[in-house]
């Protein structure tokens, strides 16, 4: 992407996630935003608050008047206007769904851009791009109005200041995030018993920001079951911030731009403390 379009798709992006914000706010703690209205492109049941902020996603999209593919949990992938696409959005519209549904506040969006012209070759079936082709990423906590975003090659930023990850080196000493649900316990059990604390929050895109900004020394999801629109943004993100993601194995994430693909990721502050936590876990 050029100069003009990585601003023209920012601005879209910011539009979105303001936009998105206001529609969801009602729903927020409300009881009607947990029923249930359909299965998702993914396999999984949609929440009507999750319907909501998606088809917000896909309005401003249509109104930006540029042919765009959206791939979202909730609709799959999604052609918006006519011949090729200009830009490929990968999108949670509602990170941390249950915590909105329970008021809980640690959810929002992500979004992440790739360009099918920009690849490392011209891709005509935007499913064909892989989360290394992510240029422009962008995390909003609805609940804080903290945005995190990333250019590629241009550094990381929380409400447009540079961040960096913390200079821990130590894993005993660190503070890790984690999504545990259905995981081998016996590996998390073995990780709990070193590190100094761990905090298990629901929202994946938003805690793997936390480690892009120092919050958290290290946040891991070693269930192989993980999306990868939860996390394109958050990884280019991190990645940007100078951080390290990778698999449990230690093996770069190279995972397809759409709904089947699945993945674990380990994102650390740095190399010592990614070596470290992938030795406990037994990934290496």
């Amino acid at each position: 992407m050029d100069r003009d379009d990585i601003k023209f798709w920012s601005t879209i992006s910011n539009r979105i996630m303001e936009e998105a914000n206001e529609v969801v706010k009602p729903l927020v703690g409300n009881p009607k935003s947990d029923k249930i209205v359909k299965m998702g492109a993914d396999g999984t049941p949609t929440k009507f608050i999750d319907l909501v902020a998606e088809e917000k996603v896909i309005e401003i999209l249509e109104e930006s008047k540029r042919p765009v593919t959206l791939i979202s949990e909730e609709i799959g992938e999604f052609k918006i206007g006519k011949g090729p696409s200009e830009a490929v959005f990968v999108v949670d519209p509602l990170d941390g769904t249950r915590n909105a549904i329970k008021n809980i506040p640690a959810y929002g969006i992500s979004i992440a851009v790739a360009d099918p012209m920009g690849a490392s070759k011209l891709v005509t079936d935007p499913s064909k791009l892989i989360i290394s082709d992510v240029e422009v990423g962008f995390v909003k906590n609805f609940a804080t109005g903290d945005i995190y975003s990333a250019k590629k090659g241009n550094g990381a930023f929380l409400n447009g200041i540079p961040i960096k990850p913390s200079q821990k080196t130590d894993v005993s000493g660190s503070s890790i995030g984690a999504y545990i649900y259905r995981a081998e316990m016996s590996k998390i059990d073995k990780l709990l018993k070193t590190v100094r604390s761990m905090r298990i929050l629901g929202s994946v895109a938003i805690e793997l920001c936390y480690v892009a900004d120092g919050t958290y020394d290290a946040f891991l999801d070693i269930r192989g079951n993980l999306r990868i629109v939860d996390i394109s943004a958050a990884k280019l993100i991190i990645e940007e911030s100078k951080g390290i993601v990778t698999d449990e194995n230690c093996q770069s994430l190279e995972s397809g731009l759409n709904v089947l693909d699945r993945t674990s990721i380990i994102a650390s502050c740095n190399k010592s403390i990614h070596k470290e936590i992938i030795e406990i876990l037994g990934g290496i």
